[in-house]
C-alpha cells in the first residue's frame, strides 16, 4: 500500500472521564493510545498530539498552540510533520481500532474522487476522527477557516483555536465506511467498561492478552499461539501438567538465544513435542515381550 501518514488526537480534557488521562487508560491490559498505534504500526509517519508520554512505539510529538485549542488545532499542528499524500485522523480512545479498519479507510478514499473517508458508527452518525483525508485538501481548507477568523476578526492562537471540528468536514467531500465496532470511542466510564467486557467475552481474547504481553515486555514477534498451545498440552498430558509452562518458556527462550523468528520457534516447538511424546512411550517401548503360555495337556507344541 502506497505511504500515509498518520495523526492521532490525544490532548484533550475528557471532561466526561472527570478529567482522567484518557489516552493511558487500559483497556484489555494495553493503554488506550498504544490499541490505536498498534493498529497503524505501517505508517510512514505518526504524529500523535499531545504532550508527551511513554508509548508501544516511536512517534512524533505535536501540540497545538495554545494547548487545549480544540480538535481543529490540534489537526493543524500535527499536519505540520506529515508529508506523505493520504494522511489518517485518529482519536485516541479507539479500543476496537484494527490495521484492516485502517487499511479498509484508505482503499475507500483511494478508489473515489473523495477528500475523505470516514466511518460511521451503529447510530450511522459520522465519525471524523477515524478516517482517512487527502493531505492537501486538509491544509486548504484549514487555511480557508484560519483566514476567514481572521478576516472576521475572531481568530484565536493559529486562528483554528476553538473551531468546531464540522467546521472542516462539512467543506470536504467525504464517502463513508459503515463500521459499528472500530468506530466505538470511549468518551465515559460506561464505555470504558463496555469496552473491557467486550475484550473478555469475545473470541480473540487470546489474541488480546498475548498483544498485552508483548506491549508490556517490548517485543513485536509475531508466533503461532496454535503451535504453541499444542505444545504446552502434549507437555501437561505426556510429562506433567507444570511442565506445560516451562517447556513453552523454554521453547521461546532458546529460539531468542538462537537469534530466530517464528519460523525457529515453531521448528524447535515441534522439537519439544516430540520430546514429550517420546517421554510417555518409553515404558512401553522398552517392555519385554510376554512369556508364551505353556500348552494344555493333550496339545501338539510341536
Amino acid at each position: 500500500m502506497t505511504a500515509y501518514d498518520v495523526v492521532v488526537l490525544a490532548g484533550g480534557a475528557a471532561r466526561r472521564l472527570g478529567g482522567a488521562d484518557k489516552p493511558a487508560v487500559r483497556v484489555g491490559g494495553r493503554a488506550l493510545l498504544d490499541r490505536v498505534l498498534a493498529a497503524c504500526a505501517d505508517a510512514r509517519t505518526t504524529v500523535v498530539v499531545a504532550d508527551p508520554r511513554p508509548t508501544s512505539r516511536p512517534v512524533t510529538w505535536a501540540r497545538e498552540d495554545p494547548p487545549g485549542g480544540g480538535p481543529l488545532a490540534a489537526l493543524g499542528a500535527g499536519l505540520h510533520h506529515t508529508t506523505a499524500p493520504d494522511v489518517v485522523v485518529l482519536s485516541a480512545d479507539l479500543p476496537f481500532l484494527a490495521p484492516d479498519t485502517v487499511r479498509q479507510l484508505l482503499t475507500a478514499l483511494r478508489e473515489s474522487d473523495a477528500d475523505g473517508a470516514l466511518l460511521t458508527d451503529a447510530d450511522g452518525r459520522d465519525q471524523p476522527l477515524v478516517a482517512a483525508y487527502r493531505t492537501a485538501a486538509l491544509h486548504r481548507e484549514l487555511t480557508a477557516l484560519a483566514k476567514a477568523a481572521s478576516i472576521s476578526g475572531s481568530a484565536a492562537g493559529d486562528g483554528l483555536t476553538g473551531l468546531p471540528l464540522r467546521r472542516l468536514t462539512g467543506a470536504l467531500h467525504l464517502t463513508r465506511v459503515p463500521d459499528p465496532v472500530a468506530s466505538f470511542d470511549c468518551d465515559t466510564w460506561d464505555d470504558i467498561a463496555t469496552a473491557r467486557a467486550r475484550i473478555r467475552e469475545h473470541g480473540h481474547v487470546l489474541d488480546e492478552w498475548i498483544s498485552a504481553v508483548k506491549d508490556e515486555l517490548g517485543i513485536e514477534l509475531d508466533v503461532d499461539t496454535g503451535v504453541l498451545l499444542d505444545l504446552a498440552r502434549d507437555a501437561a498430558h505426556n510429562v506433567a501438567r507444570p511442565g506445560a509452562p516451562l517447556t513453552t518458556f523454554l521453547v521461546g527462550y532458546a529460539a531468542a538465544q538462537a537469534g530466530g523468528g517464528p519460523e525457529k520457534v515453531a521448528e524447535l516447538a515441534q522439537k519439544a513435542a516430540a520430546l514429550a511424546l517420546g517421554w510417555s512411550e518409553e515404558d512401553t517401548s522398552d517392555a519385554q515381550p510376554a512369556p508364551a503360555a505353556d500348552p494344555q495337556p493333550g496339545t501338539d507344541a510341536g
